[in-house]
């Protein structure tokens, strides 16, 4: 049986000190398989997005285990994790995160560039092209629509070719036309590539067409409903 590509056991997440702290994650427990996709939803302040870290290696949790790709992830240098993130898991923010002075080909290539990739400009090009970009390489995110924009961060987040594709409300900043773009665009590349996909998502449309739901509430994965995919 293949390992997942996701395993948490009894993880828990304090974040802030004293009498400000939060227990933002309780007890987390999940296992997500190779190529599978799963949408979490839940009511904000839920711990959505904070499990979306912690599954990148952006948050350290208090307890529990993460393992990664078959890597346990606790025991890692900030270092150790950095370069693995940059192997193995795509990050998709709500807000671009683009880097305003570089091209749209420069930041792509930023990643390739990190995981010293022998043509990172090269596949930074092809990349581009293949979310539909082919003729605003040279362009500034400045010069670039949001959607625009959001393929941009998409193709950099497909570019090391990971094992795992995380996006944090993919489509929130975007109109319903470009939003629907946009989902097809990670929903085919990760199946083209056999990618593990995670989203957080208050868009009940956007979440129905993964495989699998999770909701969560205060901290706490409830259970999971039953369902069968809506075709892309």
């Amino acid at each position: 049986m293949t390992e997942p590509v996701i395993t948490l056991k009894d993880v828990s997440l304090t974040l802030g000190d004293g009498a400000s702290s939060v227990h933002v994650l309780k007890h987390v427990s999940l296992e997500v398989a190779q190529g599978e996709a799963t949408g979490i939803v839940g009511p904000s302040g839920s711990g959505k997005s904070t499990l979306l870290m912690v599954l990148a290696g952006l948050e350290r949790v208090d307890s529990g285990t993460v393992r990664i790709a078959g890597e346990l992830l606790n025991d890692k240098s900030e270092d150790r994790i950095a370069a693995f993130r940059g192997r193995n898991i795509g990050i998709v923010f709500q807000s671009f995160h683009l880097i305003p002075n570089m091209t749209a080909l420069e930041n792509v290539a930023v990643p390739l560039e990190l995981s010293g990739h022998s043509d990172p400009f090269g596949a930074a090009e092809q990349e581009l092209a293949a979310v539909g970009l082919a003729d605003r390489v040279t362009h500034y995110p400045g010069e670039l629509s949001g959607g625009e924009q959001q393929r941009v961060a998409i193709a950099r987040a497909l570019a090391p070719n990971p094992r795992l594709l995380i996006a944090d409300e993919p489509t929130g900043n975007l109109d319903q036309a470009t939003g629907r773009q946009v989902a097809d665009l990670l929903f085919s590349k990760a199946t083209e590539r056999g990618m593990t996909l995670v989203l957080v998502t208050h868009d009940p449309a956007l979440a129905a067409r993964c495989a699998r739901q999770i909701s969560m509430r205060s901290g706490r994965i409830e259970a999971e409903p039953q369902q069968v995919a809506v075709p892309a």
